[in-house]
């Protein structure tokens, strides 16, 4: 096992260069050799967190393991583009959920794009291409009239319609994501810019598009981790309900008014506080949810119980550590990670009804 580099993944009272380190072990340690990333071993892969791990990995220089994760993608994909939900253990002949989430689908744009920047490799990403296409083409078939995503399609082929605002804020960063690739590679996706436009148009101004699921934290940050909302708009949607789901000294809860905070979720929104401009709040929020460490791992507890203080689950996740090293490096000047989560070099898509044609990153 190489020794991880972690220069940019030292940050004040989050991580010391030894705990980067660990954390990265603890990655490495979960993933399997055929490159599968499950939850942690014993548990279930879904490629979205499978994807957010391998771009962690990527983000301490382990591009070798980045890649087979990629290739894991590339073996495993369906013939119509998508992956199923769950896998035991990584395991690609044990299917556990046989639905074909869009977001899932989708996400696979943005680790390519991510590894592609960290390591200017123009043969892995000439390779890819075929699996990002396949998998941007099955989520625009579930693509409604008004720009939002379709949350999934059963096994059987029924498409569920109603859209998730987490699922499809994540979808826009996707889309963003694989129309860099395209761009990269000459391809250029007309459709998919008209898609994008009209994505980023229901987030930002519709919501009655989407179920109703403001309870939850990811609702409240994705328009912003996905880059649909920028600038002073995306501040304005943070601070609208940060008392709401923010814990101080805890971290941020994943439902209200559930007394429970994850870490997951926390990171998440120290990236969207990062993309927004808001650096030194995000830095307060990673260094919040450092109680949910376990030194042995150098992985994450998945969550705490903050009125018992009972960790809760039992599980040290490995999209929980992807999601802190991810913010991290976006915090110490990571350039692809940078790059990625600040929308520097994304097309935003053409909606111009709504969009202000100007790429924007952090402040």
């Amino acid at each position: 096992m190489t020794t991880p580099r972690t220069e940019h993944l030292v940050l004040p009272g989050v991580l010391t260069a030894e705990q980067a380190a660990a954390t990265v072990r603890g990655l490495l340690a979960v993933q399997r050799e055929d490159g599968a990333i499950p939850w942690f071993r014993g548990h279930h892969l879904d490629p979205w967190d499978h994807t957010e791990a391998a771009m962690a990995l990527d983000a301490a220089g382990e591009h070798e393991a980045a890649e087979r994760a990629y290739r894991w993608l590339a073996r495993h994909q369906n013939e119509d583009g998508s992956w199923f939900a769950a896998y035991a253990d990584g395991a690609h002949d044990q299917v556990t959920d046989r639905a074909r989430e869009s977001n899932f689908v989708a996400y696979v744009a943005v680790g390519v794009w991510h590894h592609y920047l960290s390591t200017g490799d123009d043969t892995f990403l000439d390779r890819m291409w075929p699996v990002v296409y396949a998998a941007v083409e099955f989520v625009l078939r579930l693509q409604q009239p008004g720009g939002q995503i379709g949350w999934k399609r059963e096994d059987d082929g029924t498409a569920v319609n109603d859209a998730l605002l987490t699922g499809s804020s994540s979808i826009h960063h996707a889309l963003r994501c694989a129309l860099a690739v395209a761009e990269q590679l000459e391809e250029p996706q007309p459709d998919w810019e008209l898609a994008a436009g009209a994505l980023r148009h229901a987030v930002r101004l519709h919501p009655e598009r989407f179920l109703d699921k403001n309870r939850y934290s990811m609702d409240w940050y994705y328009p912003v981790l996905g880059g649909a909302l920028e600038g002073a708009e995306a501040r304005e949607r943070i601070a609208s309900r940060w008392d709401d789901f923010v814990v101080p000294g805890l971290g941020v809860r994943c439902v209200v008014p559930n007394a429970w905070v994850t870490g997951g979720e926390s990171c998440e929104l120290a990236l969207a506080l990062w993309a927004a401009g808001e650096s030194d709040r995000a830095l307060e929020i990673l260094q919040s949810v450092q109680h949910l460490r376990d030194e042995e791992s150098g992985l994450y507890w998945t969550g705490l119980v903050f009125d018992d203080g009972a960790i809760w689950p039992r599980e040290l996740t490995s999209w929980t550590a992807g999601a802190l090293l991810l913010a991290v490096a976006a915090l110490g000047g990571h350039e692809a990670t940078c790059a990625v989560f600040g929308g520097d070099r994304l097309p935003r898509g053409l909606d111009p009804d709504c969009c202000d044609p100007t790429p924007t990153g952090p402040a």
